[in-house]
């Protein structure tokens, strides 16, 4: 099983101000939140499967107000420097109905830390 717990990930496509999410792991279960750009705060919660693999719902509330919430999975990719990069398809609910695909990847543990004020 793939250890999250620490991981910080950022938006494969993103500048450095884009939002930050912040993973944590026990077991199986994982959580996490993010901030940056348009979120004020987001957080997610789910499990991973040993293969690595994760399925969590999220709620984010952004800087104009709204809020969003709605569900992904993610499957890892071990890069050749030992850094995790998520493929997720995730699914988002309500007015702002939306589905598709992306990508994140697991920030180095000496890039600079994100302006990340949330509680873990």
């Amino acid at each position: 099983m793939i250890d999250y717990d620490g991981k910080r990930f950022r938006k494969v496509t993103a500048g450095p101000e884009a939002p930050v999410a912040h993973y944590r792991q026990d077991g199986d279960l994982v959580w996490g939140s993010s901030a940056g750009a348009d979120v004020r705060r987001g957080s997610l919660t789910g499990l991973a499967a040993p293969d690595g693999r994760l399925t969590f719902a999220y709620t984010m509330v952004l800087t104009d107000g709204r809020t969003v919430s709605g569900r992904c999975e993610s499957v890892p990719e071990v890069l050749p420097d030992g850094r995790i990069r998520l493929h997720e398809t995730w699914e988002r609910y309500g007015p702002d109905a939306a589905s598709g695909t992306s990508s994140i990847e697991e920030l180095s543990r000496d890039a600079a830390p994100s302006t990340h004020r949330g509680r873990s």
